[in-house]
């Protein structure tokens, strides 16, 4: 019997990945892993780290519209 709408198809992601099963072969698996859970702790550090981190620079945008990254305060080692 054919596949109908009443079989589950799966998600969007796992239709794709089927699909695409002899591309990964050449060009490697990709992630399959649950988008939707609970940070854990760990993750919860890591990003209050990485967002502590990210305060302390400034991006300064050029006239010719390139852009670079300067630090907020010189003399702050804390983070560096």
């Amino acid at each position: 019997m054919g596949k109908g709408n009443s079989e589950y198809q799966g998600n969007a992601s796992q239709r794709f990945m089927r699909a695409t099963g002899k591309l990964r072969a050449i060009f490697g698996p990709a992630n399959r892993s649950s988008l939707v859970h609970d940070m854990t702790e760990e993750n919860r550090r890591l990003l209050a780290q990485r967002e502590a981190e990210s305060q302390q620079w400034e991006t300064i945008t050029r006239p010719d519209g390139s852009t670079y990254v300067v630090p907020r305060n010189p003399d702050d080692k804390s983070l560096r």
